[in-house]
């Protein structure tokens, strides 16, 4: 009789819950940003038609922030009480393998995975997280930040020009909408190839749903 593997948590339900959030509202903010942006394109003009036109797309898109904002906000408050309950420390996400803030090792693991799909080195030796899922998580920090902050500008122009000047409603105009279609072409890149096509993870990598991992594979992915 085969033996049976073992298995190690590699998630919580709530980090399940917000990765489905994050689906759902990313998919939403790009359909309808692409309609919004390119509203002349054939394919986006029909999509907008078929969600309503620029009006329902609009308030579509609106509904894709909130959802962004409430699981960024979630997640702050999960990393608060993470802090509180001294499970994580400022030296410890400068330091330890739980840290997902990108690392000089990091870049040491990027040169040497170079060297490794160039045939000129062995399989890197990865920790709890590798570089490039650290940047798929920062990537999200910098994404709300620009682009959440030039969109609240353009939800509410006539708030916003009370600090700020006439302007910088255009300026924001080209910052949610250059920055917006980059995160959008990542996504549906990087993001879908590491997740979805890696040979490790095809036809996808199911951790963040099922949010357990095999520790054999644990132990083969991620040695360090």
């Amino acid at each position: 009789m085969e033996k049976q593997d073992q298995y190690i948590r590699r998630f919580q339900p709530s980090h399940t819950i917000l990765h489905l959030m994050v689906i759902v509202s990313f998919l939403t903010l790009a359909i309808t940003g692409m309609t919004l942006k390119f509203p002349d394109n054939f394919f986006f003009s029909a999509v907008s038609g078929l969600l309503g036109g620029p009006v329902v797309t609009g308030y579509l898109h609106r509904l894709g922030a909130m959802i962004t904002f409430a699981y960024a906000g979630i997640h702050l408050a999960q990393l608060v009480l993470l802090y509180k309950r001294k499970k994580i420390t400022i030296r410890g996400l400068l330091t330890e393998e739980y840290s997902l803030i990108p690392l000089p090792r990091d870049l040491i693991d990027l040169v040497h995975n170079l060297r490794y799909f160039l045939g000129k080195a062995e399989k890197p030796k990865f920790g709890r997280w590798t570089y490039w899922e650290k940047f798929d998580y920062m990537a999200v920090f910098w994404g709300i930040t620009v682009i959440g902050l030039s969109g609240l500008i353009l939800w509410f122009p006539e708030t916003a020009t009370i600090i700020l000047p006439g302007w910088a409603i255009n300026v924001a105009t080209i910052i949610h909408s250059d920055e917006a279609l980059l995160a959008t072409g990542f996504i549906f890149t990087i993001h879908f190839f590491n997740t979805h096509l890696r040979p490790e993870a095809f036809p996808m990598d199911k951790a963040i749903f099922t949010q357990r991992l095999p520790l054999s594979t644990f132990k083969e992915d991620r040695p360090r």
